[in-house]
């Protein structure tokens, strides 16, 4: 698990009452590994997060396409807010470094499943929600999403392909589990501007490497590079 306060200056919000960081990160699936409660899960979480995200994005699209029929606004919503948009965005911050998961989705590579990560950024959201209030919820979620929503309104809004899970369907397939492992080999430059260096092994050994600007970037072009290769 990295540190809590690494996620929270990616976000770029400090959280008052850090338990519910935790809890919006903790999966079902270690709640109930661990005999926790119900609640401790973010499920719950995820529920408030989506209807505030849906919410923002709407009343954002509803004042810059202000001469668009419902029916327009409506699309630009449902493509923005949809599971593979929020993976994405989830993966930009490395959420899936940070999460709680029990064994069995841990070895099932869980950090990097669309469904476990877009759940946990909603759940996120309604942590901030809880701890800050609407403004300054709305002013993450705007941050984190303004990309999105400026290539929706263009039309250009396109999924990002998902290297990492294709390269793990394919090891799975061939060889029945996971043993890809990334390793961060290089990190250089300022705070603001990192380029990290992942290496990508199998069985141990090295197959590719990736560059990135995060080190869930680095990871998906180290994946991309292997799977160009075409050697798996």
């Amino acid at each position: 698990m990295r540190r809590i306060e690494e996620f929270e200056n990616s976000i770029e919000y400090s959280f008052k009452d850090k338990n519910l960081l935790k809890n919006a990160l903790t999966h079902s699936s270690y709640a109930s590994e661990n005999g926790k409660s119900y609640i401790a899960n973010n499920e719950r979480l995820e529920f408030l997060g989506d209807a505030f995200l849906g919410a923002v994005i709407a009343s954002k699209l509803f004042s810059v396409m202000n001469n668009e029929k419902e029916g327009v606004l409506s699309k630009k919503r449902a493509e923005i807010v949809c599971e593979q948009t929020l993976a994405d965005i989830a993966k930009s911050i490395d959420l899936g470094d940070y999460l709680y998961l029990g064994n069995g989705e841990e070895t099932q590579g869980g950090r990097d499943k669309s469904s476990i990560l877009s759940d946990a950024l909603e759940a996120v959201i309604g942590a901030i929600y809880l701890d800050g209030g609407f403004e300054e919820c709305r002013d993450v979620v705007l941050r984190l999403f303004s990309s999105k929503i400026r290539l929706s309104i263009k039309g250009d809004l396109v999924t990002t392909r998902d290297f990492k899970s294709e390269l793990q369907q394919k090891v799975q397939e061939k060889y029945h589990e996971n043993r890809i492992e990334y390793v961060l080999v290089g990190e250089e430059g300022p705070a603001h501007k990192k380029l990290f260096t992942v290496e990508l092994r199998l069985k141990g050994k090295s197959l590719g490497r990736g560059e990135g600007s995060s080190k869930g970037k680095a990871e998906q072009a180290a994946a991309e590079a292997v799977l160009k290769k075409g050697e798996i």
